[in-house]
């Protein structure tokens, strides 16, 4: 394609694809999926207490029940009534001999934790396994 100046002369068209303005684009995309990856993680920030007989778990198939630090009650990493608890785990649990597994901060109280296992029990489970951290040894 030509294009004509007012003088009268031809001049060909410009054929590059100009790559600054996607580089930009590019750029403040990264940026907001750099500031956002941190806040889409999944789960409750816990500080779990250490022990020395640890086996790994998979909370995305199991049944994890959280007490954060300010005592909230979770669910699957959401919100729940510490009175709700029975109906849900009855309604997504089937089976009862699946294990239920009980996170709590260090921080908690004891009284906290042997409530909600005292509800899980009620609500007909049996297996009830306390989630905890790996120990380490410091070296000096």
């Amino acid at each position: 394609m030509a294009l004509a100046t007012p003088t009268g002369q031809t001049r060909s068209s410009l054929s590059e694809i100009n790559v600054t303005p996607l580089v930009d684009v590019v750029l403040v995309l990264l940026i907001i999926f750099m500031v956002t990856a941190p806040i889409l993680q999944t789960g409750i920030e816990v500080n779990l207490p250490t022990t020395r007989a640890v086996r790994p778990t998979d909370p995305e198939q199991r049944a994890v029940i959280t007490i954060s630090r300010d005592e909230v009650l979770y669910y699957r990493s959401q919100p729940v009534n510490f009175n709700e608890l029975p109906v849900l785990l009855k309604q997504d649990v089937g089976d009862r001999l699946e294990p239920i597994f009980l996170q709590a901060d260090e921080d908690v109280r004891w009284k906290t934790i042997v409530a909600v296992v005292d509800q899980i029990r009620l609500s007909g489970f049996e297996t009830i396994n306390l989630v905890t951290k790996p120990y380490r040894l410091e070296k000096r």
